[in-house]
């Protein structure tokens, strides 16, 4: 592609392939929209994701203000940005040094001049969206300061990673023997007790559906637990919207039901974001500097296969979890629920290869992955149907293999000419939906799983853990890794599949280091 004299191609803006494309259309030149422009720091931080282990052992961590004065953006660099949108006639809305980003308002025709790419209608299985079909350019002076562009294209980045079961189960005191109330799930995993989650809270990042208040006080009441606090906070417009029970109405109350259900106590922050690569940074960036709620834990049930992302969006996630990481905000990401190909054929157009899901590949999460538990303690890798009802896992093809998994044996990526990657998941629990989790939805009980339940199941005990130690444990994968911690404090899942993985002794694609024993790991962190 030919670049315009004295602007630069912006690194990793190719567009992402997108699926079940059913017709396209010029966009109008004249329709406004809102675009995130994120930018780098004004200094690196102190120790990445790969060597950040002890700063985990001794939890000391930067306050939000304190990350903001020194790796925030450069007021030099946002003044830079402000005055190039403005001389292209772009809208300034607001502008973050924390976040890094400047938010800005515009027509089609304006970011399209303004940033040298072109844009079109398509119809997809789940509306109309704008599609940006070639990359994105910058005036010289920018390219160092610009990391990302997003919002010119508004198609639906990621799906939530719940099932359900075809039936309404009967919600009891005692659950069915296929299923389990989160406190059930706490008791067999033996999360650490006398503990409530006071004093924290967990963020939960949500990209549609909503919940109804009568539906939480219900479920709570009906477990004799207390009805938490839930908070809603708006992302780029987006609101608590709950429809009904097909909807993704069914993961933001998982998500909040099994998170609170472990932690009662605590605050529950759920930020509501339009799904699009914009909307879910956004939301992200929010919630990790919330100076208000300060989530100390931040749970993400969403994603898609690393092919379906731009690499600008997997880098600029990344270093946003990054820097999770240096505040102490530990972050919890499904792994999926297609089994090694992470494409179920609802959604995509399989290709056939292995896919590890994004966000849970990042380097910088702790990426939850699923099994099948029964009643007697039972555990085995979850695969009812490796294409569309199993654990996802793998190996990246984009993060390179992380420091802390450097002895866990991960192997190569099961496609051709494979390069050993970041491994996934790094931990598991309960995620068939045979075996699942008691949820109020819409005025009726349901069972459900997938790996959407993990990463809140997972939040609710690191929540409790952050009780007891009095200081958030933050980043936990480089511990999680010790081989003495890990002994200790997983059980590990050897019996099964996810297709093209295979479950085996210590960490593996399927379940990662395995399910929690969660007292034991309180007191391999100090508790």
């Amino acid at each position: 592609m030919a670049v315009i004299p004295n602007r630069t191609l912006l690194s990793g803006s190719a567009p992402a392939a997108v699926a079940r494309v059913h017709a396209q259309s010029p966009v109008s030149a004249d329709e406004r929209f809102e675009v995130t422009v994120r930018l780098r720091r004004k200094a690196p931080l102190p120790a990445a994701h790969a060597s950040i282990a002890a700063t985990v052992q001794a939890r000391s961590y930067m306050t939000r203000e304190e990350y903001a004065a020194t790796h925030g953006a450069d007021p030099a660099d946002i003044a830079k940005v402000v005055a190039f949108a403005q001389q292209a006639g772009l809208v300034v809305v607001d502008t973050s040094v924390a976040r890094r980003s400047v938010f800005l308002s515009g027509t089609a025709q304006q970011f399209v001049d303004a940033f040298d790419t072109e844009v079109e209608q398509v119809e997809l299985d789940s509306g109309v969206s704008r599609r940006r079909t070639k990359p994105i350019t910058l005036p010289a002076d920018l390219a160092d300061i610009v990391e990302g562009v997003f919002g010119i294209g508004d198609t639906p980045t990621a799906i939530p990673h719940f099932q359900v079961l075809a039936a309404p189960a009967v919600m009891r005191a005692g659950a069915a023997a296929s299923s389990f109330t989160p406190p059930e799930l706490a008791k067999l995993y033996n999360f650490p007790t006398g503990l409530d989650g006071a004093g924290q809270c967990i963020g939960i990042i949500e990209l549609g559906g909503g919940y109804r208040s009568a539906d939480i006080k219900a479920y709570f009441r009906r477990m004799n637990l207390p009805v938490p606090q839930v908070k809603t906070i708006s992302v780029d417009g987006a609101k608590n919207r709950p429809t009904n029970a097909n909807s993704a109405d069914g993961e933001v109350m998982l998500d909040i039901e099994v998170a609170a259900a472990i932690a009662p106590k605590a605050l529950i922050a759920v930020y509501f974001a339009p799904n699009t690569d914009k909307g879910f940074l956004d939301a992200i960036t929010m919630a990790i500097h919330d100076t208000v709620n300060k989530p100390s834990v931040i749970s993400i049930s969403w994603g898609n296969p690393e092919k379906n992302w731009t690499a600008q969006a997997m880098q600029s996630f990344d270093q946003a979890f990054q820097t999770a990481a240096a505040l102490g905000v530990t972050i919890c990401c499904a792994a999926g629920d297609a089994g090694s190909g992470d494409e179920n054929p609802d959604h995509t157009q399989p290709d056939g290869l292995a896919h590890a899901d994004f966000p849970g590949s990042s380097p910088a999460v702790l990426c939850c992955g699923g099994t099948r538990l029964t009643a007697a303690g039972v555990e085995t890798v979850w695969n009812d149907d490796p294409l569309r009802s199993a654990g996802g896992g793998g190996v990246s093809d984009f993060f390179p293999l992380p420091a802390y998994q450097a002895a866990a044996g991960v192997p190569a990526s099961a496609n051709p000419g494979g390069r050993v990657g970041r491994g996934v998941p790094d931990v598991a629990a309960d995620a068939d939906p045979v075996t699942g989790y008691m949820v109020r939805v819409d005025g009726h009980e349901y069972v459900f799983g997938g790996t959407s339940a993990v990463a809140p199941l997972w939040a609710g005990l690191i929540a409790l853990m952050n009780q007891k130690l009095g200081k958030p444990v933050g980043f936990l994968n480089p511990l999680l890794y010790d081989a003495a911690v890990s002994k200790a404090s997983f059980r590990d899942i050897t019996t099964g599949n996810i297709g093209a993985y295979e479950a085996k002794p210590g960490w593996d694609a399927c379940t990662g280091l395995g399910s929690p024993n969660g007292a034991n790991l309180l007191h391999a962190l100090g508790g």
